[in-house]
């Protein structure tokens, strides 16, 4: 009984609904902030919303349950909730919204949290995790200051063109400052900047100062970036600030197609030079086309699960660790796929399961994951037992996060996918996604060598492999790839 006249939405769903509460997850409500900027990827989560919203005219219909639907390790997952929420003295201590009667963030919350197993598994975690488990998106996580976007020009332009398009296509960026040493999270900088904290990214744009007058040929060209707190107050006090003089050049006109505010609701605009400079991480999350039916570019999704398993047995363990471990390192599962164009953009995605709900137990955080990518003779048909003529591609970075992310070119041929644990002997279960151009045949190999049938009786079973790699002939005739 918080109100008289409870609502889902109030005037709609805004970036400008969520507060954080006294629960340390500015990343979930950062995820949200994303979220509510996209109407198709929330009606996802809030299926039905106007069914489930409450009608004071027919009261008799409320039954104070609502439903939220979630991508939950590769499957749409519902969870039913009651209307039931933690107050103290009858005020909402969770992620709440600016209006006191409109309830959907800390509904969702708590049907975010029933899937983690608690609310304090939701103290602490990733916005990026979150947004995949909202939209099914493809998740990139980028070290701003490893790759040194805050220097080097080209990179930094590189960057802003790839969220550009991320962004216009309907993707849901976020970012924060990691805490060097020394420094404490939830300290604000000189520049009014939060370290250790989640902003949710909710316009990118290029701007020309300068380009409505008629005679102008110097109008300057911004590269801007727009971030939202989720405590809904302390905001950047750098250049181009709210209030800061930069703002006079632009026209009032301009200042409104920007959306920009003068007030603490914090949300603020910067330029995307002095973001690179003063953010450490950003996480990417694409919302991956696989529709014919679309302007943009359309990609074959293959998808698979799989699991790390223990064996005492070489031939059918599944554990075996990273490549440094020579010994074991190819006893871990192999998928192999098919490069059929000349080149073709490969994009990659590793999630293990979600450990929030082993955190009582101590086990809640993710394991370092990765993999590794072989090119392979174009008939293999079976397991890699040992690395001879096949080439090591590509690596991901092995890192404790609940997703590993890599893009390549590849050139045309067959590929072997080792996804790996860093350490052996770990069990977990783990799905695999990728995307590419054309179909890739993606599959798991299973068979160390071939079966052995009545045939093989009759007319013999191999008992010697042979490799041969041919580095360059010439004076051939045309042959096709199957020598005709």
């Amino acid at each position: 009984d918080l109100c008289e006249d409870p609502h889902l939405f109030v005037n709609g769903i805004s970036s400008h609904d969520l507060h954080q509460g006294t629960l340390g997850n500015c990343w979930f409500v950062a995820a949200c902030s994303c979220l509510a900027l996209r109407k198709t990827l929330w009606q996802q989560v809030i299926p039905d919303f106007n069914e489930q919203e409450w009608d004071p005219k027919n009261p008799e219909k409320y039954a104070g349950i609502f439903r939220f639907r979630f991508w939950c390790f590769g499957e749409w997952t519902e969870v039913v909730v009651d209307d039931l929420l933690p107050t103290m003295d009858g005020k909402l201590i969770y992620c709440h919204s600016n209006v006191k009667n409109e309830f959907w963030s800390a509904l969702l919350e708590k049907a975010y949290a029933k899937l983690a197993g608690s609310y304090e598994a939701l103290d602490g975690g990733s916005a990026a995790d979150a947004i995949v488990d909202f939209t099914g998106a493809v998740a990139e996580s980028i070290d701003l200051v490893q790759g040194k976007y805050g220097d080097i020009i080209s990179e930094q332009m590189k960057l802003f063109e790839d969220l550009l398009k991320v962004h216009k296509r309907g993707g849901l960026i976020s970012c924060s400052i990691m805490a060097s040493s020394g420094s404490t999270n939830e300290v604000e900088t000189e520049m009014g900047l939060v370290i250790g904290h989640a902003y949710s990214v909710t316009a990118i744009r290029k701007l020309r100062l300068g380009e409505r007058l008629i005679f102008s040929f110097k109008a300057e060209k911004l590269f801007m970036i727009r971030l939202r707190n989720p405590w809904g107050k302390r905001e950047w006090n750098g250049a181009w600030s709210d209030n800061s003089e930069e703002w006079k050049k632009v026209s009032n006109s301009e200042r409104k197609s920007l959306g920009l505010t003068l007030e603490n609701d914090g949300e603020f605009w910067m330029t995307f030079e002095d973001w690179c400079k003063n953010f450490t991480d950003v996480d990417i999350c694409r919302i991956v086309n696989t529709s014919y039916f679309s302007i943009h570019k359309t990609w074959e999704k293959k998808m698979m699960h799989g699991a790390w398993a223990k064996n005492s047995e070489p031939l059918l363990n599944r554990s075996g660790g990273c490549f440094d471990n020579k010994e074991t390192f190819l006893q871990n599962p192999q998928y192999v796929f098919d490069v059929k164009k000349t080149e073709d953009k490969v994009l990659v995605s590793l999630q293990q399961e979600d450990r929030r709900k082993y955190k009582k137990e101590g086990r809640g955080d993710s394991i370092p994951i990765g993999f590794e990518i072989f090119k392979v003779e174009d008939n293999r048909s079976y397991r890699l037992h040992k690395l001879t003529v096949q080439e090591r591609v590509a690596t991901s970075l092995y890192i404790n996060t609940r997703t590993v992310f890599l893009k390549r070119i590849l050139k045309q041929g067959r590929y072997i996918l080792i996804p790996t644990t860093y350490h052996p002997g770990i069990i977990t279960k783990f799905i695999l996604r990728l995307f590419t151009d054309v179909p890739s045949k993606l599959r798991e190999l299973k068979a160390d060598k071939p079966k052995m049938t009545c045939w093989s009786l009759l007319c013999g079973y191999p008992r010697r492999v042979t490799q041969i790699k041919i580095h360059s002939a010439e004076g051939l005739q045309k042959q096709d790839r199957s020598g005709g």
